[in-house]
């Protein structure tokens, strides 16, 4: 079997996805019909039940970015594997950032009138994006796999460093986006128990999709490398030829 044609799933990976999507229809159907609506914003609350949870992967990826960059610097062990998870998380971190900048701005239009402010919370998110954008980038610049784990790793450091930038942004500068609902206990916002549970059944549903999908993407850039070292060890042999040849 080739490797662009092994599978990256296991036995493993499989029951976690199959977990996984129950969780998503029973948070469909807790998020839609059961959970009650807010006695101010009616229906629209329930787009909290997405947006919140996919900020809360996208920091937990950008972390987890950072985490086995530094294991990779430390030296103590400098497998490229901890590169692939790094890149992996990071693609997947993006996604999550722009499906709460996205679900922001919906909820925002039907809360606030308008869908973009340059509210602190809004403009740190929107950086945020655009810091691990240039991340993806920094990672396809040509060079070995070795050049290309060193500079993202020391880039995944300095970006990790935004996420406390973006979190107590409200705090820090007087912003329009409410603070913590469930952190936060001087909150004038309070959430119903089954909104609560709600909330925290989004949270655990996106946590093992971001799981599931992190060992997926690690392994398929596994085979890329796979790939591009196999093409790198035929355009040798292509120039030792032409070499003999002359």
């Amino acid at each position: 079997m080739s490797a662009t044609s092994t599978p990256t799933g296991t036995r493993a990976t499989r029951a976690l996805g199959f977990a996984t999507l129950a969780l998503t229809v029973w948070l469909i159907a807790f998020g839609l019909f059961v959970s009650a609506e807010d006695v101010v914003q009616g229906s629209t609350v329930r787009i909290m039940y997405v947006h919140v949870p996919s900020i809360w992967v996208a920091y937990v990826a950008f972390a987890l970015t950072a985490v086995v960059s530094a294991v990779y610097l430390s030296g103590k062990n400098r497998s490229l594997a901890w590169d692939r998870v790094a890149g992996a998380s990071a693609e997947i971190g993006v996604l999550f950032v722009a499906i709460s900048l996205i679900t922001g701005s919906l909820w925002g239009r039907l809360t606030w009138g308008t869908y973009w402010v340059w509210d602190a919370r809004l403009t740190s998110t929107a950086f945020l994006f655009i810091t691990y954008i240039g991340y993806l980038a920094v990672r396809g610049l040509g060079g070995t796999f070795r050049q290309r784990a060193r500079r993202s790793a020391v880039l995944a450091l300095l970006a990790v460093l935004e996420i406390p930038l973006v979190h107590f942004s409200v705090v820090i500068w007087r912003s329009l986006h409410q603070e913590s609902t469930v952190a936060n206990s001087g909150t004038d916002v309070e959430l119903d128990g089954l909104m609560l549970f709600t909330l925290f059944l989004g949270i655990v549903t996106f946590t093992m999709l971001f799981v599931w999908m992190v060992l997926h993407r690690q392994r398929g850039l596994a085979l890329q490398d796979a790939v591009d070292a196999h093409g790198l060890d035929v355009a040798i042999g292509q120039r030792r030829q032409e070499a003999e040849v002359r």
